[in-house]
């Protein structure tokens, strides 16, 4: 079977068998008998995750042999019914590679086949990252945890996602920031209460909420200089037991992006001052809870240039314009560990032009080794050049 074939065939079986994130047991025993068929060294770390080692056999230079590039695919699928009438259509009701992680997948284990075959011409490491629970955002920092990074030290790390607004093999890419920070909060004003009849002799929490939601939105127009690339927004709010009966406690959650660390930290200080001033003029109390999902993914200068000359041996280059205000937790490695995320093309007509998480979505299979070797080609000039 040539390599092109049995791409597809991986990634038609990942597909047909998805799983959720922490739960993808089968997939990451499927990763591994892969591996195992090259003769590709790997282990299962943080559960469900993989990692694999391929030594590179050039010849003895303590130098270069002490570079080790890392490949991150994500492996986890979503909560999606899968409405495409496929041969390798999900076997599993409610549950879908809707996010094309069955074929980031597919192309690192293609980039580890084709470089197990030539490990003659490099010297250094590359690890294999398989990644569970991306899509929950902390898959990442699992996976740190657990030593990915370590033993050898990871030098430089690449990324990699198929991107159905891109034609097929098309490498996409963005200097700098390319994703937002993805963070969460959830707010608590309570000690109100009363007779809806008689509101001047009660506290009327969810008029407090509504002065408090409206300050928030302005935070972005009027506290933050225009230029800066930031989305305050309320996606839930709770509160009150019946239509007579002033609400005794409110509650509000929401979602904060931005693209880069000084914004990061700033918005939660302002949301909290903001709270706390109208919660005290309405003499109620409150509760601030913000979480912090995911960090801006803000790529590297020096490793995305190597991307750039590598790839453009194999494909196309595309630099994006604009980042994203999508969150990806492989910005978490990068807080570590020098590097890059990019984007390959995997449309080729509408059928293959639905955006992730749609229950329609799949991918021109041609992507899959023309992403490897884009991989291949990148771990090369890498381990050339450091």
């Amino acid at each position: 079977m040539d390599l092109n074939s049995e791409l597809i065939k991986i990634r038609r079986t990942i597909h047909q068998y998805p799983e959720l994130g922490c739960k993808e047991y089968r997939t990451s025993e499927f990763i591994r008998k892969v591996l195992d068929r090259y003769n590709i060294c790997n282990k299962s770390v943080n559960k469900t995750g993989v990692v694999g080692i391929l030594k590179g056999k050039l010849g003895h230079n303590n130098e270069t042999e002490q570079h080790c590039i890392a490949l991150r695919a994500d492996i986890d699928a979503l909560p999606v019914d899968e409405q495409n009438n496929k041969p390798y259509k999900s076997k599993y009701r409610n549950i879908m590679h809707a996010c094309g992680h069955d074929a980031n997948t597919t192309i690192v284990l293609g980039a580890a086949i084709l470089l197990s075959r030539i490990s003659e011409q490099f010297n250094g490491t590359v690890k294999f990252i398989f990644q569970p629970n991306e899509e929950s955002a902390d898959g990442a920092q699992g996976m740190i945890k657990s030593g990915v990074l370590k033993k050898p030290d990871v030098t430089a790390i690449v990324g990699i996602h198929v991107n159905s607004q891109l034609s097929t093999g098309i490498v996409g890419i963005k200097y700098g920031e390319m994703m937002s920070a993805v963070d969460k909060f959830e707010v608590d004003v309570f000690g109100g209460g009363g007779h809806a009849a008689y509101p001047h002799q009660g506290k009327d929490t969810i008029l407090c909420v509504t002065e408090i939601i409206n300050s928030i939105h302005t935070i972005v127009s009027r506290k933050i200089d225009p230029v800066e690339p930031v989305v305050i927004s309320i996606t839930t709010i709770n509160g009150g037991t019946r239509f007579n009966i002033l609400a005794e406690k409110v509650n509000f959650t929401g979602t904060v992006r931005t693209l880069n660390e000084r914004m990061h930290k700033f918005i939660p200080k302002i949301m909290f001052r903001t709270i706390n001033d109208i919660t005290k003029r309405h003499n109620l109390k409150f509760n601030f809870k913000y979480d912090i999902l995911g960090y801006p993914l803000i790529n590297v200068r020096s490793i995305l240039d190597i991307c750039v000359s590598a790839a453009k041996k194999v494909s196309k280059i595309k630099i994006l314009d604009k980042p994203s205000m999508g969150g990806e937790d492989f910005a978490e490695y990068l807080r570590y560990v020098p590097g890059c995320f990019i984007y390959i093309g995997s449309r080729k007509d509408n059928n293959t032009g639905y955006p992730w998480h749609h229950p329609k979505f799949d991918i021109d299979e041609t992507v899959l080794l023309k992403g490897a070797e884009v991989l291949k080609e990148i771990v090369l000039e890498y381990l050339k050049f450091n």
